[in-house]
């Protein structure tokens, strides 16, 4: 038989694939090989090599640098916990309401997801999301890695607390948590009766491990701690508890020597994810991005400035805008060269505009924590392309 020269340049491009593929690389021409069969858990392409920045041995931060659109993948989600992650059997798992309530009851998960169910979008956030040893060599994910975004599904809490009779005097409730800290943390009726969640779902899936499964509080908005994981006890009371995670905790001393405790709700804050580190860029048009938030409600406006915060312009929202979810802003730069630092702050449908450093120094003086710290944050664009991240001192 005669072979052609077509034949045979085939036949070696097809050699060459299924030697690559052989060697766990990919093939020059992937049409010349067939591909993977199907896998019971799909991955990430080979070549795609994300993952979570870890941050000792009580938490990892979300890579914002690699993420695109708002939603977090489950498995990118921050983590932050005080005694580990518990390994809790579902068919074991369950949840007791009692206190001020007519009808002290437990639930089991199968319990829980026998009543309506709702799915929402909304962002989570550690109140002490912000790097503040930060160093030039610094990305976002670094620097403030500890808010993702999800969809959460599951049980309104005040349809629990209608089930169990919550009494009408009662206006604080204490959630508690089966991690080897049991965590506890006091929230007030009103926030339990608007939008608070058992939520046993995270983006289409049981909420994984690092989240609380089989079972969490979620409370849309307000510090990460007050949404306690792994969650089996719900004590209604018409006083707080004064736990230790809100006493010795959570509290944040002001410059006038007072404190300000039960500071819930997670303020306006804005991240320019690219460009950042370590990103280099090249003269011509650059579209800056990142993410923006509010405990607030919507995003209402985020502005960008590329001179250091002396001049700046709006960007624009990427859609969907929701409440209390992350936002993308994007905002189109032509860099033509030398050094410039870029910004960006926030504003939400409140009207409340996030705060310079100066401004947070000011207002809680040189020694504050590291709770609720929400500043305008830069970047520095050198002038060889390289960027880095803008180092501010607190004093």
């Amino acid at each position: 038989m005669k072979v052609s020269r077509r034949d045979l340049l085939a036949g070696a491009a097809g050699a060459v694939a299924v030697g690559a593929t052989a060697r766990g690389q990919a093939p020059a021409d992937p049409s010349k090989v067939r591909g993977k069969p199907p896998r019971a858990t799909g991955q990430r392409a080979s070549a795609e090599k994300v993952q979570r920045i870890v941050r000792g041995a009580t938490s990892s931060g979300t890579p914002h640098q690699d993420l695109m659109g708002i939603i977090t993948p489950s498995d990118l989600h921050f983590e932050r916990h005080h005694g580990g992650v518990p390994d809790i059997d579902p068919a074991a798992y369950s949840l007791l309401i009692h206190g001020m309530v007519d009808r002290p009851t437990v639930f089991t998960l199968a319990d829980l997801k026998r009543f309506p169910s709702v799915s929402r979008i909304h962002f989570l956030e550690c109140s002490g999301n912000l790097g503040r040893t930060a160093g030039p060599k610094t990305t976002p994910g670094q620097l403030a890695g500890l808010t993702s975004t999800s969809e959460w599904t599951g049980v309104p809490l005040a349809t629990l607390l209608t089930e169990v009779g919550a009494q009408a005097s009662a206006t604080w409730l204490l959630a508690e948590g089966t991690d080897a800290a049991v965590l506890t943390r006091s929230v007030p009726m009103s926030k339990a009766l608007d939008d608070a969640l058992i939520a046993y779902g995270q983006n289409g899936e049981p909420i994984r491990p690092e989240q609380g499964y089989p079972a969490r509080l979620f409370l849309p908005g307000w510090e990460g701690n007050t949404s306690v994981k792994w969650l089996r006890r719900i004590e209604v009371s018409d006083k707080p508890f004064m736990t230790r995670e809100e006493t010795s905790k959570y509290t944040e001393p002001f410059a006038n020597g007072t404190s300000r405790m039960f500071s819930f709700r997670m303020d306006a804050r804005s991240l320019i994810t690219y460009p950042a580190y370590p990103v280099t860029l090249e003269h011509g048009w650059v579209e800056i991005n990142g993410i923006a938030w509010s405990g607030a409600g919507k995003i209402q406006r985020v502005d960008v400035s590329t001179d250091g915060g002396k001049t700046w312009s709006a960007a624009r929202l990427q859609e969907p805008v929701l409440s209390l979810a992350h936002t993308r802003f994007r905002h189109l730069w032509n860099w033509t060269g030398g050094e410039a630092v870029i910004m960006s702050r926030a504003v939400d449908e409140t009207g409340y505009v996030q705060p310079t450093r100066a401004a947070l120094l000011e207002q809680r003086g040189p020694g504050t924590t590291g709770y609720h710290l929400n500043p305008i944050t830069g970047w520095i664009v050198q002038a060889s392309g390289a960027v880095i991240y803008k180092e501010e001192a607190w004093g």
